[in-house]
């Protein structure tokens, strides 16, 4: 193709250094809509309800005046997204970083992100995937290598049994969970989802389409599901139950008898579906114990398990999940994960391999971490046991302590404002003792506030010093 040719089809006419457009017209111009008509003649933009001129010149060509105001752009954004709401973890996790590096020393006992490095035979695993060429794309349910040791993982440890192809492995368990509610839920679906509760189960629901269900719990019931509760908010539009134990934020574990109550109720409606959230599963402190809901009579059918590596092996940066589940269930995860992100990292898969080859619950390796997080916990829950006024639920499992400061609320202070809720009295605490929590209405609770125990010993004795010398400084709090 010639110069000459070129020019004519991208649009040769110019005025001065005027930018063209080729073929195309616009009757009209606003933030909200743009449109083109089939012709050049009489060509005119409005926007906002002022006239521009255009000028052409030549065939096929439009020449946009150097003086036009500017055009508007369409910041509009989908329902969808406007229906979501932001993750407040994520939100304060990143502001108490921001405080770290410009230099204030706050502690941050807001992420759940273990402090350990990943165990060392697993990151030479990864570090072998590298240097042995598995840097390609996998299968997008994940490798045979590791689906299949799920499998045996998930027969060993959780007398469940699935074939690789009712495996789907995801980039962590947050992805597995949002694709599962998005291949079970229509709209106007119900999602059922006891609280204190994961900060995205919710909106989870929410970008289904679905209705979230919220289902309060005491923390004088160690924040469990009362049984009596689910069976009266069940109806006809009732989906998904989700269940988390170990639970994040408040540690509690489902003892089996409760577990096989709920499992009693939900085998009485044919559209109930659980999800059971058991990425915790390994962090959980004697004598509570496991137990995965799909292994109860009746339930297997019925229920989506879910868990990752992130937590009990501290590979958070890894990002890998799975999900396990009937095949009819499971194959719409997958359809669905191949147009969102096709298959999980071959260098983290291979890598997740060599954490299931550790040993039963992830051997002594993953035992040295439970054994630390058993310490922490128990120093914070006699130390906040000792200050007046706070509420415990001594979590038995995960690494959080969801503890009820709503005694403090109603408080002024200098400088500061009213302490009124659980957000202001994290807003407080990062401000006066500079340690970053989560606020409980995060978690739908707003009495209560999260600490994350996953920070050595010497830090939480730091924190736990730093928060006592600010919660003194408030109003003397009403017994409790």
């Amino acid at each position: 193709m010639t110069a000459a040719s070129s020019s004519s089809l991208l649009g040769s006419s110019r005025i001065g250094s005027r930018p063209t457009i080729s073929g195309l017209h616009s009757d009209s111009l606003n933030p909200r809509s743009i449109t083109f008509s089939s012709t050049l003649q009489g060509l005119s933009l409005r926007s906002s309800g002022s006239k521009r001129q255009l000028y052409s010149r030549g065939t096929g060509s439009v020449v946009i005046a150097q003086n036009m105001d500017r055009v508007e752009v369409d910041l509009s954004l989908s329902p969808r997204v406007n229906s979501v709401k932001p993750s407040k973890t994520v939100a304060i996790t990143d502001q108490a970083t921001a405080l770290v590096q410009a230099g204030v020393p706050v502690i941050r006992l807001a992420a759940g992100e273990p402090d350990f490095d990943t165990p060392a035979p697993i990151a030479e695993a990864g570090i072998n995937a590298i240097r042995e060429g598995h840097t390609r794309y996998t299968p997008n349910a994940g490798t045979m290598e590791l689906r299949s040791a799920i499998c045996h993982k998930l027969k060993e440890e959780n007398g469940l049994s699935y074939t690789p192809d009712q495996i789907v492995v995801s980039n962590g368990a947050k992805q597995s969970i949002v694709q599962a509610v998005l291949a079970v839920c229509s709209p106007g679906d119900e999602v059922l989802i006891p609280a204190p509760y994961w900060v995205s189960y919710p909106e989870m629901a929410r970008m289904a389409d679905a209705t979230p269900v919220i289902l309060p719990t005491s923390i004088s019931e160690d924040f469990l599901l009362d049984p009596k509760l689910l069976e009266s908010k069940l109806t006809e539009k009732s989906r998904l139950l989700i269940l988390c134990s170990p639970s994040n934020p408040t540690g509690s574990v489902y003892p089996r008898k409760l577990l096989e109550e709920i499992a009693e109720i939900v085998a009485r409606h044919p559209r109930l579906l659980v999800i059971s959230d058991e990425i915790y599963e390994h962090i959980i402190y004697a004598p509570a114990t496991h137990t995965s809901f799909a292994s109860l009579p009746g339930m297997w059918d019925r229920t989506l398990t879910v868990n990752g590596f992130s937590k009990a092996f501290a590979m958070t940066g890894w990002r890998l999940g799975y999900i396990a589940g009937p095949k009819h269930f499971i194959s719409a995860c997958n359809k669905l994960q191949s147009q969102f992100t096709s298959g999980a990292s071959s260098i983290s898969q291979k890598a997740a391999v060599a954490a299931l080859g550790l040993g039963y619950a992830g051997g002594e390796a993953v035992a040295t971490m439970l054994k630390a997080f058993h310490e922490r916990r128990d120093f914070l829950v006699k130390s906040f046991g000792e200050i007046d006024g706070v509420k415990i639920s001594v979590p038995r499992g995960a690494f959080y302590l969801f503890i009820d400061l709503s005694s403090y609320y109603g408080v002024e202070v200098d400088g500061f404002g009213t302490v009124n809720n659980s957000e202001s009295l994290c807003r407080y605490l990062l401000d006066k003792s500079q340690v970053a929590l989560v606020p409980g209405d995060a978690f739908g609770d707003d009495t209560c506030i999260r600490i994350s125990y996953a920070a050595s010993l010497s830090t939480l004795q730091a924190a736990v010093e730093r928060i006592k010398k600010a919660l003194v400084t408030l109003k003397p709090p009403v017994p409790v």
